[in-house]
């Protein structure tokens, strides 16, 4: 197999060959987003290792052990019922004191009849963070009592992008500074433990190298040599052959050359997103009741009326709810239409616009967990109401569709679809 020479490059400005010069130790790997075989050197810990021709990732050098990350999922088990069940904000209205918590706008979504959506706030808000706190009590006990880790590692690659109690975070100061307009507002016990909670599950999915768990727990012999067949598994990133079922030697999913029915998900995810945009920016997401007053917003007009008392916080909604959602539709589209036509120009930065969108989407959340908080705030039974309107559903399903959309892209068909191109120009 004929394999050009590149470079990796490490931490500390430290540059060695990845293919070519015999490095002691080094073995080969294949990139799970461009899909080039290089050699990796044996790595000092804490030392990071990038691809030669896409700049991925392929080594993070942070590394928690096991036993200080099963530290933080217990304190962040210690926190979650006051941070969920506490009050956030405290409201005075007429003398009446009103306590918003993060399930009790949940519960309003779902007593007002829109239980999807209330499954959205929830499953982001609640059950993502849960989720992750109990995978890694399941590797403590499991790995004490000899369990499958599998699974659970294989969840957690795809749990990090679902955990957004940051983006919550910030749509609390979000709705305070809606609703003080109408009435007193005073932050309430619970937002101390929730902002703690914040901390703890960002460091948490900072220094969780779910890489070298699968390393320490299922090693497998690294390749040696460049054969035929070697492959990435994108579930563990293990570089190897298949096993006689043809799945991954270590984390037993099937091993394909590339991800299956990958442009057909994306665009039926892509189409239905932009389908559901039209109704979630035309109806109104929200309705507020003053003095029997019914005033319907839509995300729109909603964030006209945010900058007239707060540009800053305006700004922040608008590029969350309208900059990043439509942003993201157009990169997909381009992403694709590019694959189809084997597009050969602009292809890094076809690669640094998936990147980004595919970490700057979740924050579209944001106004849904707005209106779920505000909703607490505010009953309908109060003089001032607000209620959540038909675009809210819409909204989230957009939202939902194009992370779906991002992630179910194989990024290597980027590469496939210009190397293709560039074959078919020189012929």
């Amino acid at each position: 197999m004929a394999l050009k020479s590149r470079t990796i490059k490490l931490d500390k400005k430290l540059t060695v060959r990845a293919i070519g010069d015999a490095l002691p130790g080094a073995h080969y790997q294949r990139c799970p987003q461009c899909d080039m075989l290089f050699t990796l050197p044996v790595l000092k810990p804490h030392q990071n290792a990038w691809c030669p021709r896409c700049d991925a990732k392929i080594r993070d050098g942070r590394d928690w052990s096991l036993t200080r990350l099963a530290a933080m999922a217990f304190a962040m088990l210690l926190l979650m019922p006051f941070a969920y069940s506490e009050p956030l904000l405290r409201l005075y209205l007429l003398g009446t004191r009103i306590d918003a918590n993060v399930l009790q706008g949940i519960w309003q979504m779902t007593r007002q009849g829109d239980t999807l959506t209330a499954a959205m706030v929830l499953f982001c808000a609640v059950g993502a963070p849960v989720t992750l706190v109990g995978s890694i009590a399941y590797l403590w006990f499991g790995n004490i009592l000899g369990m499958n880790l599998r699974p659970v590692l294989l969840m957690l690659e795809r749990l990090r992008e679902w955990v957004m109690l940051d983006i919550y975070l910030v749509g609390i100061g979000v709705a305070s500074i809606k609703v003080k307009e109408y009435a007193f507002m005073q932050p309430g016990p619970g937002l101390f433990a929730f902002v703690i909670l914040v901390i703890l599950s960002v460091l948490t999915l900072i220094h969780l190298n779910v890489e070298q768990l699968w390393e320490r727990y299922y090693p497998q012999r690294p390749a040696r040599r460049a054969q035929e067949g070697l492959e990435v598994c994108l579930g563990c990133h293990y570089t190897g052959l298949a096993d006689s079922r043809g799945r991954c030697r270590r984390c037993h999913i099937p091993l394909r050359h590339r991800r299956r029915h990958s442009l057909q998900k994306s665009w039926a995810a892509l189409i239905a997103s932009l389908i559901f945009l039209i109704p979630a920016n035309l109806l109104p997401i929200s309705v507020i009741y003053i003095n029997g007053a019914r005033q319907e917003d839509t995300i729109m007009s909603g964030i006209m009326s945010l900058a007239s008392s707060n540009i800053a916080v305006a700004a922040v909604v608008f590029i969350a709810s309208i900059l990043v959602p439509f942003t993201k539709v157009l990169v997909l589209l381009t992403l694709l239409i590019s694959i189809h036509f084997k597009c050969q120009q602009g292809l890094r930065t076809r690669i640094l616009l998936l990147r980004f969108v595919t970490w700057i989407g979740r924050w579209s959340m944001l106004d849904l967990f707005v209106i779920a908080l505000t909703m607490s705030l505010v009953n309908r039974d109060q003089l001032l109401a607000f209620t959540m309107g038909p675009a809210a559903f819409y909204f989230g399903a957009a939202v939902i569709l194009t992370i779906l959309a991002v992630e179910w892209l194989d990024s290597r068909l980027l590469w496939d679809a210009h190397e293709s191109g560039n074959a078919r120009f020189d012929d």
